[in-house]
């Protein structure tokens, strides 16, 4: 899975699962744009860390849901890298309440950032990596839009907008040999679920066949894949990455 000289976009890529995923991809050998919103020590860090490895990084902060400060990511990238081969729609919120408490901006904070936010990024981006001859497109959506979930009406539609993003951007970049699919991730260990009360960890283990929480390097790991030559006849589809628990 050699990425070399692959110059990629990791949005939220600065801590979580986005972190995982840039470190992945660098260690590939690929150049990595690290997209944060708030996070700029954690970005800074990271890009020392990816430098240390032997690759090159690039911090870049930008609100995604917003459509020009998305372009201005996308253009950082450019005048640094000179190009593009892989976007990482990875970025995401939550703001969890039953629809019956759920307030419409708790809706269109959720809605906004993770659908149009991947949307604003693959408008700015698909020029770039329609001259790729390579290019790759990986949506980071999750199990909770195959299934739904108690209290994320606004995310599990984020997410499984994302899926049908994926498979009708597929079909529109497909002639120019640019692949796109989504992951699904399931129950991943990170700070949000180390907090967790154990009982309810244990209630989700119950549904997971594996018995056991995936890690934000099984994640890291499908992405790699995805954006390798090892993927180039896979596109418009749908991995999930959960253990078994949505069959």
């Amino acid at each position: 899975m050699d990425l070399q000289n692959r110059v990629a976009i990791v949005t939220g890529g600065a801590s979580g699962i986005g972190k995982t995923i840039s470190l992945a991809l660098a260690k590939k050998g690929a150049f990595v744009v690290i997209n944060y919103n708030r996070s700029e020590d954690k970005a800074l860090a990271l890009v020392k860390e990816i430098e240390d490895l032997g690759s090159k990084a690039l911090a870049v902060q930008a609100d995604i849901s917003n459509f020009d400060e998305a372009k201005k990511l996308v253009d950082a990238c450019i005048q640094t890298f000179q190009k593009l081969d892989i976007l990482v729609n990875n970025a995401g919120v939550t703001q969890d309440k039953l629809i019956l408490r759920m307030q419409e901006e708790d809706y269109d904070k959720v809605l906004n950032t993770n659908l149009k936010g991947a949307w604003n990024m693959s408008k700015h981006a698909s020029k770039y990596l329609l001259k790729s001859n390579f290019g790759r497109v990986i949506n980071i959506s999750s199990v909770t839009g195959l299934m739904g979930n108690i209290g994320q009406t606004n995310y599990s539609a984020s997410k499984a907008g994302l899926i049908g993003l994926t498979k009708s951007l597929a079909r529109e970049l497909a002639s120019r040999s640019v692949t796109v699919n989504a992951i699904c991730p399931g129950f991943i260990e990170t700070d949000m679920t180390a907090s967790l009360d154990q009982n309810l960890i244990d209630a989700y283990l119950n549904t997971i066949p594996l018995k056991r929480l995936g890690k934000p390097e099984d994640i890291g790991n499908m992405v790699s894949f995805l954006a390798s030559d090892l993927a180039s006849y896979i596109t418009g589809q749908t991995l999930v990455v959960d253990g078994g628990m949505v069959m």
